[in-house]
């Protein structure tokens, strides 16, 4: 876990959860000119058990007790037509047992765009598994209506929720999609673009966060 110093005097602080060392790199080393607060880069480890043990115990911590939580890093995109590097805003996490709605998914959107002008972003449900999809699996769940799935992030967020009401999100870079399907996770480390996406859409979380601290009218 990597936190930043606290300013005196800040509001509630953020935990971004992330599953893998490269993804937790990347985020790591984006802009944090923008930060307010304590900032978080948590590592989870892969899957959904792991993410929720990770999340529990980090906002278990009394500085983390009422931060916003954001779940990122890899995932695999199901709609045709998606390429490595596109970006997916959640505005839904599906699990076995229900859904988790984030947290204003427009602004999100918005500050994902700006942060990375060029890039595609897509905005659905980003649904959970527990292994990595492949195939024909990844049509089954399209026919659900996601639109792209990876172990963590679901689990991210349920747990997060289960210790407490907070602003929770989900935003996550593409690098397998049906027509660019990797072979093994490993392949990202191979230099694909997904690991200068994800270090550029660091201050899309920073504006995120400062909006809800903001008086809502």
């Amino acid at each position: 876990m990597d936190g930043s110093p606290e300013p005196s005097g800040s509001a509630a602080p953020l935990l971004i959860a992330c599953a893998l060392g490269i993804e937790k790199l990347a985020l790591r080393s984006g802009d944090r000119s923008g930060a307010r607060g304590r900032v978080t880069v948590l590592r989870t480890g892969m899957g959904p058990q792991s993410a929720e043990r990770a999340v529990r115990a980090a906002l278990g911590a009394e500085q983390l007790l009422d931060a916003a939580v954001v779940a990122s890093g890899f995932c695999a995109g199901l709609s045709p037509g998606m390429h490595p590097g596109d970006l997916v805003v959640a505005d839904e996490t599906r699990h076995a047992v229900g859904r988790t709605v984030c947290t204003d998914t427009e602004l999100l959107v918005k500050a994902v765009a700006r942060a990375v002008p060029g890039r595609r972003v897509h905005t659905g449900p980003l649904t959970g598994s527990d292994h990595v999809v492949r195939g024909h699996e990844r049509a089954e769940l399209l026919a659900t209506g996601a639109i792209a799935v990876d172990m963590e992030s679901a689990a991210t967020l349920r747990s997060a929720l289960s210790t407490g009401p907070r602003p929770v999100a989900a935003v996550r870079v593409v690098v397998d999609a049906p027509e660019h399907e990797l072979v093994r996770i490993g392949t990202v480390r191979g230099g694909i673009s997904a690991f200068r996406v994800l270090r550029a859409i660091l201050p899309a979380f920073f504006e995120w966060h400062r909006s809800l601290l903001l008086p809502r009218r």
